[in-house]
């Protein structure tokens, strides 16, 4: 996406359209507008001839950006669970190992960075009914992995809120939600972490509609990203607009909701009543 966007500046800069640059590689305009939105990936004679014609031709310069491309091209760590990983969730995946901050509303059940093994099971169990165990065991193994972004030096900030009904609906069974809930209590220690709780009697929030996670980047040329999910895939938004009602809608609810210096009381509570 970094790459793809200094393409776009240097394009731009060089005053050339998406049809001027595709003749440049002997292909279309689509190819060209598809590889500045990260679509695609970038095939280094491509890049190159295209930093060419964009008027770079010191060869340090050309040869940095051909070794981000490289490495832009490796694949991720989830790669190794791409027979279970959907295409549209390995970008979330991407994102969510990139980002400074990651912020999200969860009406149904708790964050996958957050799950317990035996939570996350249940879960996947309810969602995907048919799935092989064999399959159940390696999402659990991909969620699991997952989470060790929490504790990592550069570890990004973990802001959820979440829902009442979240503590209060039963998955896996008791013993199950007990664990999930220590967990959670055992969250709510980590510097990078906070989580608020919307009970039921703070009424309607802006967001009742559904869950959506916001991802924020030290990366000057990466907007803010927000992602929405449904049964069949999911749908992520960059424009400005469409992610300042997202954050309007969050900034809206931690305000509606308890603080985060009461989740732990809130949990410890729950966790007695289970």
């Amino acid at each position: 996406m970094v790459l793809g966007k200094r393409l776009q500046d240097l394009r731009e800069k060089a005053g050339l359209s998406y049809e001027e640059a595709g003749r440049a590689l002997d292909v279309t305009h689509a190819t060209i507008r598809r590889m500045e939105k990260a679509e695609v990936g970038l095939k280094l004679p491509y890049v190159e001839k295209l930093l060419i014609t964009y008027g770079i031709t010191e060869a340090e310069q050309i040869g940095g950006f051909l070794a981000l491309a490289r490495e832009a091209n490796r694949p991720g760590w989830w790669h190794s669970f791409r027979d279970v990983l959907p295409d549209w969730f390995s970008a979330f995946v991407s994102l969510e190992g990139e980002a400074a901050v990651i912020r999200a509303y969860e009406p149904h059940y708790v964050p996958g960075l957050l799950q317990t093994p035996d939570y996350a099971r249940a879960v996947l169990h309810a969602g995907l009914p048919h799935a092989a165990a064999e399959e159940i065991d390696r999402l659990v193994d991909l969620r699991i992995e997952r989470q060790s972004l929490l504790t990592r030096p550069d570890a990004p900030l973990l802001w959820v809120v979440m829902d009442e009904t979240v503590l209060r609906r039963s998955i896996g069974g008791r013993e199950v939600m007990r664990d999930q809930v220590a967990a959670l209590v055992r969250a709510t220690e980590l510097p990078n972490v906070r989580l608020q709780v919307m009970p039921f009697a703070a009424g309607p929030h802006p967001a009742m509609y559904g869950p959506f996670h916001i991802f924020r980047f030290q990366i000057q040329e990466l907007p803010d990203i927000a992602y929405s999910e449904s049964l069949v895939g999911g749908v992520y938004f960059d424009d400005r607009d469409d992610v300042s009602t997202f954050l309007e809608a969050l900034d809206r609810m931690c305000a509606q909701a308890a603080p985060a210096q009461s989740t732990k009381a809130i949990l410890d509570g729950m966790r007695k009543e289970i």
